[in-house]
């Protein structure tokens, strides 16, 4: 009877050396009950884990994912340098732009198309062939990366090949598809500006031409 009173008394401290907190002579956890004591560590466990959830939730609120900024960042670090069609375009031709637009979302996954807006003043026929602006708003035109220039249909045809869309131009390298593919693009360039509600190409050149005046004055150096 004594060995047994003397080990549940040895077992009794080693329980109170173990969790002092729980089992410390305070009147109120002396009398803990063994139900209530789950009951108590599975609401702190609860509490824990609930803050945890609140700080997580805080740390993704401070920085949160701007889709439009993402989307921007990896436009900016395509690797244009490593283009291997480069494509002038019009930006001030409302129609023209969807199709750049398109090309432009499906070229993120290539990087293989340099897009050039001719209507920037910062545009330059000495980077570009010597294409001067009333040349290319004629009719569109791309530059290859050997320097090559190409036209009309068969510039559509190479830039959509570079974006994995070349099925769409591929009838227009056979007679006489590219042919009357040719004929019908080259009615749509003659008559675009009109058609997009632009004044004519004349009208055009002039602004520009007054806009580089007023922006350069009498500088000899400003390109016109």
């Amino acid at each position: 009877m004594a060995l047994r009173s003397g080990a549940a008394a040895i077992a009794c401290i080693a329980r109170e050396k173990a969790t002092p907190f729980l089992f410390s002579k305070s009147p109120r956890f002396h009398h803990f009950p063994s139900h209530s004591l789950q009951r108590f560590t599975s609401h702190l466990n609860h509490q824990t884990g609930f803050k945890n959830q609140i700080r997580a939730i805080q740390e993704a609120t401070a920085n949160p994912l701007n889709p439009k900024k993402e989307y921007e960042q990896k436009k900016e670090q395509s690797p244009a340098e490593n283009w291997k069609i480069k494509m002038l375009y019009d930006g001030d031709c409302p129609l023209c732009m969807r199709e750049v637009n398109m090309l432009q979302e499906r070229n993120q996954q290539y990087g293989s198309i340099k897009f050039v807006d001719i209507s920037s003043d910062e545009y330059s026929p000495e980077e570009n062939q010597g294409l001067d602006y009333r040349t290319v708003m004629g009719r569109i035109h791309a530059i290859l990366s050997d320097g090559t220039v190409v036209t009309d249909v068969e510039a559509f045809r190479r830039l959509y090949e570079q974006v994995g869309l070349g099925w769409v131009y591929a009838v227009t390298k056979y007679e006489p598809i590219a042919t009357i593919a040719d004929a019908v693009y080259g009615f749509w360039a003659k008559y675009r500006l009109q058609v997009t509600g632009r004044p004519p190409l004349e009208e055009v050149l002039e602004a520009r031409r007054k806009k580089k005046v007023e922006v350069c004055g009498d500088n000899n150096a400003c390109k016109m």
